[in-house]
């Protein structure tokens, strides 16, 4: 009779067929899916807070609107008509989100007629905003902070772009997020616009894998020296995970300080 050798799967396998990692990645992949819902979310601010200025929030890969809506709810009641841009990032290349989907937004926003139009991003987004103004800026251009943004690749793409599950979960715009010269991040150049960066230096349970793969100090998706990119206004970096960067108070707190100020507080 035959005796069956153990099997050593690779290191991207391993972790799949890890107990209870599977179950993780179905529920994140159904709960965070942004493979095909496009929603935007509209609020106003009340007559006695209104600055008569306006805020474009962009999520990121995988994620949907509902990614954005504890900063939306925050920028909101601080007096800015806020919109919230969804769109299918999984399913589309960078280049079809900003040409399809980032101008029904603008409008929604310049309908108020504001006297600014800002925008907030979160991984993925800024990297879509990065996209947009490397063509043609809006009208009434304001400020841009980006958080988390992989704006010089991820580590994680260079060393899963092959893999068939990360291919099918993050679709044709996780394959353009090398860190090489020729990946899309690093075709864009510098930013000739008031932006700051806010990135997170502490990982996710669930992105430990992730984090052991990128090299120095990040948050379980991007490094925090990938996050900077030439021609920033200010940089700060915090103790979060990038999964829910945008949902922690202090980082709500320096987002509203650098559309107001064009620099960051830094209070901690």
């Amino acid at each position: 009779m035959k005796t069956i050798k153990n099997i050593q799967l690779p290191s991207p396998f391993k972790v799949f067929f890890s107990s209870g990692t599977v179950l993780l990645i179905l529920f994140i992949t159904i709960i965070f899916s942004g493979r095909w819902r496009t929603n935007i979310s509209i609020k106003k601010p009340t007559n006695e807070t209104a600055l008569n200025e306006c805020v474009v929030l962009i999520h990121g890969l995988a994620r949907t609107h509902r990614a954005m809506s504890g900063m939306q709810d925050f920028l909101t009641a601080a007096g800015y008509h806020t919109v919230s841009m969804g769109y299918p990032s999984t399913s589309k290349n960078i280049e079809q989100i900003a040409v399809d989907h980032f101008p029904a937004a603008l409008e929604q926003c310049l309908q108020f007629q504001p006297s600014s139009v800002h925008f907030v991003s979160h991984s993925l987004g800024g990297i879509v905003l990065r996209t947009v103004f490397k063509s043609r800026k809006p009208q009434k251009m304001g400020r841009v902070v980006m958080l988390s943004p992989p704006n010089q690749g991820s580590e994680i793409s260079d060393s899963l772009k092959d893999w068939w599950f990360y291919k099918w979960l993050n679709g044709p715009a996780g394959q353009q997020l090398g860190t090489d010269e020729n990946s899309h991040p690093n075709q864009l150049g510098p930013v000739d616009y008031p932006v700051g960066i806010i990135t997170g230096d502490r990982y996710s349970f669930f992105d430990f894998w992730f984090s052991s793969i990128i090299p120095g100090p990040d948050d379980g998706k991007v490094s925090v020296a990938s996050a900077a990119v030439e021609g920033m206004s200010d940089f700060l970096v915090v103790h979060e995970a990038h999964s829910f960067i945008m949902n922690a108070e202090y980082v709500q707190e320096e987002t509203l300080y650098f559309l107001k100020n064009g620099i960051f507080n830094h209070q901690k």
